[in-house]
């Protein structure tokens, strides 16, 4: 099984857990799995056709994959699925000064 690792907005729904393992042989199967084992995770780590949200990065052993094969991703069992929400901040920079 895959571990798959939480940031902490996420690890109330696991019970305070950091990792999980969770079976699946893509990034797909692993993200379907873990919405089983825990909906509240899912919920907000998938939207309503089961795809990652928009705002959501999973990375495959450091890798987002998004630059590899998407969601159908391969996922070994011992391959780090971490998932990282997107981060909103800064400021703007105006041009000329």
């Amino acid at each position: 099984m895959a571990t798959v690792y939480l940031p902490a907005p996420l690890r109330r729904q696991t019970g305070g857990q950091s990792r999980v393992q969770v079976p699946g042989s893509t990034v797909r199967e692993v993200l379907a799995n873990l919405h089983a084992a825990y909906p509240g995770v899912g919920a907000q780590v998938l939207d309503e056709q089961g795809h990652v949200r928009a705002y959501i990065n999973v990375f495959v052993n450091g890798d987002e994959m998004r630059t590899l094969r998407g969601e159908e991703t391969p996922v070994g069992p011992q391959d780090e699925v971490s998932i990282i929400p997107a981060m909103a901040g800064g400021t703007a920079v105006e041009a000329g000064g």
